[in-house]
C-alpha cells in the first residue's frame, strides 16, 4: 500500500491518467491525496471529476479556488469567466450527482504526520486551529444553508484573521485563506493579487510558508495552487502545483518515501493560454 499526494489537476485528465499508470495506482490498495483544483481550465474536467466520484473511496481531496468556483457558478451567481471549461460538468445528466460529491470535501485533511490544504494556511493558525476552522466552512458547504454562502462568499475582506470574526467574513477568511493564499505580511494580512515567482514578491510580503514562527510548523504541510512556485520540498512544506495546465508537469509525492513522480503535460488535455495563471 502507497499513498500519494498529487499536485493540481485542473482538468488535465489525459496527464493525470498517465501519472496513475506510473506510479501503478491501484485503487484497491493504495489511496490519493488531491490538493484541490480537479476541475476547470483543462479539457477534461468532467472526466476527471467522474473519475474522482468513482474512486472516491480511494481518494482523499481537499477544495481549491476553482472547486467552489465551479460549485458558484452552478449555482448561477456568478459567470463562467473566458477560460473556464465548466459546460461539460454544467450540462451533464450527472451534474447534481457530481457537484454534491465535489461540496462535500474538505478544506483541510491531515493525519499524525501531514496536512493537505489547496492554497496554504494564516500565520498564527495551528494544525489543529486550522482543521477546526476548516470543519466550520464544511459544515456550512454540507448543509442546507449552503447557496446563501456561495452567494457571499467572493470578497477580499476580511483580509486578516480575528479571533472575534463572525458569520460570513469569519468563513470568508478561513475560505479564502485556505483556497487562495499566497504571501501575506509577517502578521497575516493577505494579499490576493500576486501570482507570481519568489523574486517578484512585492515588498512588506512573504510566502504564506515562509514566515517566522509559523503556528503550523508541528506539521508536514502538503499544497498547491501557486504554479509559479514550482515544485518545492523544504522546511516542512510540500509545494506540488508544477503547472501541468501550463505546459509543465504533473506531480505525485509518496508520501511514505517523499519520492516524485510526474509526467508532462499531455497535448490532448489543450490546456488554454491565459496571461494570467490563476
Amino acid at each position: 500500500m502507497a499513498t500519494y499526494a498529487i499536485g493540481d489537476i485542473q482538468g488535465c485528465y489525459h496527464a493525470f491518467q498517465a501519472l496513475l499508470a506510473r506510479i501503478d495506482f491501484n485503487p484497491k490498495l493504495d489511496e490519493l491525496w488531491l490538493v484541490g483544483d480537479l476541475i476547470n481550465r483543462g479539457s477534461g474536467s468532467l472526466e476527471v471529476l467522474r473519475w474522482c466520484y468513482a474512486h472516491q473511496d480511494s481518494l482523499k481531496v481537499v477544495l481549491g479556488n476553482h472547486d467552489l468556483h465551479a460549485l458558484v457558478v452552478a449555482a448561477g451567481f456568478v459567470n463562467a469567466h473566458k477560460g473556464d471549461t465548466l459546460d461539460a460538468i454544467l450540462q451533464a445528466d450527472d451534474r447534481d450527482v457530481l457537484l454534491t460529491w465535489l461540496r462535500h470535501q474538505h478544506l483541510v485533511y491531515q493525519n499524525e504526520s501531514y496536512l493537505m490544504v489547496h492554497a496554504g494556511l494564516l500565520p498564527q493558525w495551528t494544525s489543529e486551529q486550522s482543521a477546526a476552522y476548516a470543519t466550520e466552512v464544511e459544515a456550512v458547504l454540507r448543509g442546507e444553508d449552503y447557496l446563501d454562502f456561495l452567494a457571499h462568499m467572493y470578497g477580499n475582506q476580511p483580509d486578516s484573521w480575528s479571533d472575534e470574526l463572525l458569520g460570513l467574513d469569519r468563513l470568508r477568511v478561513i475560505t479564502n485563506a485556505m483556497t487562495r493564499l499566497r504571501v501575506c505580511t509577517e502578521q497575516g494580512v493577505m494579499e490576493f493579487s500576486f501570482k507570481g515567482e519568489l523574486t517578484d514578491i512585492p515588498v512588506g510580503f512573504v510566502p504564506w510558508f515562509d514566515v517566522e514562527n509559523r503556528a503550523s510548523r508541528d506539521k508536514h504541510v502538503i499544497f498547491g495552487h501557486w504554479s509559479a512556485l514550482g515544485l518545492q520540498q523544504r522546511q516542512n512544506v510540500y509545494a506540488l502545483d508544477t503547472g501541468c495546465l501550463w505546459g509543465g508537469q504533473l506531480t505525485a509525492m509518496n508520501l511514505e518515501t517523499k519520492a516524485i513522480t510526474q509526467v508532462q503535460s499531455h497535448p490532448l488535455d489543450k490546456p488554454i493560454k491565459l496571461k494570467l495563471k490563476l
